[in-house]
């Protein structure tokens, strides 16, 4: 695959790979959790309906150009550089909520389609946050290899990651990038038990070492793959993940969402429960990177 970057730098062709697709094993749902456990991932290439997507992206895009940060049409996500956010709304958080909430954004985050999907890999009626982490990364912006699990599993380890590309997602523009075999790192996952970020502030959740490092140090692939509307990506805690950078040669905008799903049945943390969301912090919609105008630095959450 070409155009795969990370700190500025190519990522050498030996060091990529592509995420396979396991869509056909939805039919065979034991087998599909058999590949999730053996993988640490699951790749779902167009399980859920264009349409959908292509509605979802619309709305979101509609804020942004209205805000200044994306120009017209809407659907090309072409950034400006410049931001009239701060000008036009009273509270970021309050206004990423809104964008947050979009019915056609969660018709698509947490509608049927997902409803199913996220069942068939739990193996039981599973439950979606209603704290959403949309994404709208420019160019320039990526986001570190990092575990969810410190930020996850406060109530428990049986929190699934859905990862969707509102739209389609190149290489070029920074997509999902996961560590091939990161879930048996036993090295940094171990220390990493009991690793709570909003409570322990003393150690960072991102790794240090940059995805090309990691990858050659561990003699192992960043997989990713030129993504496409309607396609899904879905793994547990412990799966190293970030995302490559966007260097988008138009200035197009990355757009995808992550939501965290569970069993129905198991306790959920409050903090991505209900109305009004803490968040991870407890500063709610406040606290995302989605927040912030398009112009800003880029941070891991």
């Amino acid at each position: 695959m070409q155009g795969c970057t990370v700190q500025g730098q190519p990522v050498p062709d030996a060091l990529i790979g592509e995420l396979a697709d396991s869509a056909a094993l939805l039919e065979r749902p034991v087998a599909l959790r058999e590949r999730l456990a053996a993988d640490g991932f699951l790749y779902l290439k167009g399980v859920i309906d264009p349409a959908l997507v292509a509605a979802a992206r619309a709305e979101v895009f509609a804020h942004l150009v209205a805000v200044g940060e994306v120009s017209e049409p809407a659907l090309e996500a072409i950034a400006t550089g410049t931001s009239r956010r701060d000008e036009r709304v009273a509270d970021r958080g309050q206004f990423w909520k809104a964008v947050s909430e979009g019915p056609m954004l969660r018709a698509l985050s947490h509608g049927a389609a997902m409803n199913r999907i996220m069942a068939l890999v739990i193996g039981a009626p599973a439950r979606p946050q209603d704290y959403m982490f949309l994404r709208a990364g420019a160019r320039g912006r990526a986001t570190g290899l990092h575990f969810d699990y410190p930020f996850f599993t406060r109530a428990h380890d049986q929190v699934y990651t859905a990862w969707l590309p509102i739209g389609d997602v190149p290489v070029t523009d920074g997509p999902l990038v996961v560590v091939e075999g990161s879930h048996h790192f036993r090295d940094l996952i171990e220390p990493m038990i009991g690793f709570d970020v909003a409570r322990d502030n003393s150690r960072k959740a991102t790794l240090a070492q940059d995805a090309v490092t990691i990858a050659r140090q561990r003699g192992v692939r960043l997989l990713t793959r030129n993504f496409e509307a309607g396609d899904v990506a879905i793994f547990g805690m412990y799966t190293l993940h970030g995302s490559l950078e966007n260097h988008s040669p138009v200035n197009r905008v990355r757009l995808s969402c992550d939501v965290r799903w569970q069993p129905q049945s198991l306790p959920l943390d409050e903090r991505y429960f209900g109305a009004n969301p803490g968040g991870t912090t407890g500063a709610g919609y406040g606290e995302l990177v989605g927040a912030k105008p398009l112009t800003h630095e880029w941070h891991i959450r």
